[in-house]
Order: C-alpha cells, then sequence, then structure tokens
C-alpha cells in the first residue's frame, strides 16, 4: 500500500496535510473530485474566453470562442493548469457540438473528460505498477505513453456509453468533436475525435515557424475510416449542392448526413460506421516548439495551418492570441464564404515557454497586422 501511494506524492503535494490525509483514504471517484474543486476554487480551470498563467508553471494558454450565425454557441473549451495537483501537468480540450442538443452534448463532455481521465490515469498507473515486469524508468516515455493511451481509450469509451444512457440530453441525432492534449513535462499527449484540429508552430533550421498539425480531421471521405462505414452498411456521398463535403449517411434514409467519422454522441449512426475511438498520439517537446493551436473547425474551414501560426506569432501579447486568431477568422468567413452563415469559432492557444515578448519581430517582421479590441 505504501507503494501504490507513493505514486500520488506529486498529485497530493499541493493539498494540505488534511486534505491529504483525506485523499488517501477515499477512492479514486471522490479524490478526482476534490482535485477538481481545489483547482476551481484556485481558478486554475478555464471555461470561459480568457487567460490563464500560473506564475510557477512556464505553461500559459489563451482562449477565445465566438458564436456564430446558426443559433447557439455549440463550442466550448477547457483549461486546467496544474491538471491533478501536478505543477508540470496541464489539461486542454475543445469540443464542437452538432445537431439539436450539440450545445448540451459538448458541455456534458467537457465537464466530464478532464476528471474522467485523471481518474483513469491513477487507476492505470497504478495496475501498471503492479505488474513485476514493470519498470517507468526503462523507456520512460514509451510507458507514459502506453498508459495515457489506454486511460484515453478507456475515458472516451466511457463517455460515449454515459452520454447514450443520459437522462436528460438527447443524443441521438446531435454529438460533439473533443480535441484535447495533456501535457506532462516535455511531453504532449494529443487524443481527438471529429474534425476539430490540433496545430503546433516549431522552429524550423532556417529560422521559421512552420505548422505540424499534431491530429486528422476525420471526416468519413478518409480511406480507412469510409472502409470502416461501408462495411458497417453506413454510406458515404456528398450532395449536389455541397460538392466536396463528404457526408455519413444511415443505410436506406437520407439522414444525417454527419460530415465526420468520429464523435460522440451520434447514436443513429453508430451502428453504421461512427465510433467515439480516439486517435491518441505523443510528442517531446523542445526548446523549437512554441505553441500549439487547438480550433473548432470554424476556424479551419477558413484559416490554413501556416496561417493560424503567422497570426498567433504576429500577436503582440499572448493573452490576445486566441481572440485575434478566432477575429480573423470571423473576417475570412466574410470574404471567403459570405453565402453561407458563419459557423460558431473557438481557439485555445497553449504556450510551452514562459516569455513576455511576441515572437513577431523575429519570424514575421513585416507583417502588419493589428490586435483585436
Amino acid at each position: 500500500m505504501d507503494h501504490l501511494l507513493s505514486i500520488f506524492n506529486g498529485i497530493s503535494r499541493p493539498f494540505s496535510i488534511n486534505k491529504t490525509k483525506n485523499l488517501k483514504n477515499c477512492d479514486g471517484r471522490e479524490a478526482v473530485e476534490a482535485m477538481a474543486k481545489d483547482a476551481k476554487k484556485n481558478e486554475l480551470i478555464l471555461i470561459t474566453s480568457g487567460t490563464v498563467n500560473v506564475d510557477r508553471s512556464q505553461n500559459s494558454a489563451s482562449v477565445f470562442s465566438k458564436r456564430g450565425q446558426k443559433g447557439l454557441n455549440q463550442d466550448c473549451c477547457i483549461v486546467w493548469e496544474e491538471f491533478g495537483c501536478q505543477e508540470d501537468m496541464m489539461f486542454c480540450g475543445i469540443f464542437d457540438g452538432h445537431g439539436p442538443w450539440g450545445h448540451f452534448v459538448a458541455k456534458r463532455v467537457r465537464e466530464s473528460m478532464p476528471s474522467s481521465l485523471l481518474r483513469n490515469w491513477q487507476e492505470t498507473l497504478i495496475e501498471a505498477s503492479l505488474d513485476p515486469d514493470f519498470d517507468l524508468e526503462s523507456d520512460r516515455n514509451a510507458h507514459k505513453f502506453n498508459i495515457w493511451k489506454h486511460s484515453y481509450l478507456k475515458t472516451y469509451a466511457a463517455i460515449d456509453h454515459e452520454l447514450e444512457q443520459h437522462r436528460k440530453i438527447d443524443s441521438f441525432n446531435s454529438g460533439t468533436t473533443a480535441s484535447t492534449i495533456v501535457r506532462q513535462g516535455e511531453l504532449i499527449f494529443i487524443a481527438n475525435v471529429g474534425d476539430s484540429r490540433s496545430v503546433l508552430a516549431t522552429m524550423s533550421e532556417t529560422g521559421n515557424l512552420e505548422p505540424v498539425q499534431l491530429t486528422l480531421d476525420f471526416k468519413p471521405n478518409l480511406p480507412q475510416e469510409a472502409e470502416r462505414i461501408i462495411q458497417c452498411k453506413g454510406r458515404v456521398f456528398c450532395l449536389q449542392d455541397e460538392p466536396g463535403v463528404h457526408r455519413l449517411w444511415l443505410p436506406d434514409e437520407e439522414s444525417p448526413g454527419l460530415a465526420m467519422s468520429r464523435a460522440f454522441g451520434d447514436y443513429c449512426v453508430k451502428n453504421f460506421g461512427l465510433v467515439s475511438v480516439p486517435e491518441v498520439t505523443q510528442r517531446h517537446i523542445t526548446s523549437e516548439d512554441q505553441f500549439v493551436v487547438l480550433a473548432t473547425d470554424g476556424v479551419w474551414d477558413v484559416i490554413s495551418n501556416e496561417e493560424a501560426v503567422e497570426i498567433v506569432s504576429s500577436t503582440a501579447e499572448r493573452a490576445k492570441s486566441a481572440k485575434c486568431l478566432v477575429k480573423f477568422a470571423v473576417n475570412s468567413w466574410k470574404t471567403k464564404r459570405k453565402e453561407i452563415a458563419m459557423d460558431d469559432i473557438s481557439a485555445i492557444v497553449l504556450f510551452f515557454h514562459s516569455s513576455s515578448s511576441s515572437l513577431c519581430d523575429q519570424v514575421y517582421p513585416s507583417l502588419s497586422l493589428s490586435s483585436p479590441n
């Protein structure tokens, strides 16, 4: 038991002595709930537009969301600094709901995801430590990835099952994407479902910032996705007035026309190829890696990866970087898609290194971009 409790030394560190004793005597769910409550009290969890920048951490994050022209804003975000009460960890998640209940689904997933993931991570870590062949010190990064991957897969499956059973949220024809990142020290673990996207900005050998797309946009026409859908009797095709927009359809009905192949919810097509299984990857963060942008398709439909990196890099104040990116997306919708109702637009920018200055003068000295009001 002492060996198992030692695993959580870092987790319980920020709590008072009494709280730590209580944590050791309660189950995983209660411990995680206590951590979340404490994080909210100390303003370490952000679920609205704003910034997170803890003095003792190198992490800083800028968040901004703007409602589109289709009704309620179905996008939502979360940033949890000192995730799991560990100073070197942060959780970021962005969710894009769709369908009549999409805003409820997205918020429910945002509410459930961090705590569920943290609890599963703790349990997986304990299970691994009980394996006599487990040696965290040998190939440490590989072990960390396997533990986080297992935790993510378990979490996404559990959340999707809970949504289906939820008494107050109708997810039969509604769902949400989920693009999430956990930073643990110099590693980031990325999990993605749907077509929200995460893009890394890294310095090239020539001294220019370059984008590295960390996630796939899970569209129904991707070969591996289309194959699964067809095997499950679902259909993939474009409508005549939407050339190039591939959608997922039921075998014998012209519905639901879902423009993604993975999502939480949408149980009307869960038996016909739609899944909620995330793609889980990792990356080692170096001094060349500057920040990562997590954004809903309201950004990526009108702004390229290169443009997103350029816009963030050219923003004078980090705290305004997400707002600046969203503002440029709004303007791009007005010029590039003026005949289409603007989608909800949301972004998180997670910076990896503490700095009070912008990269603008170093990377894009000739670029003239006005800051948002």
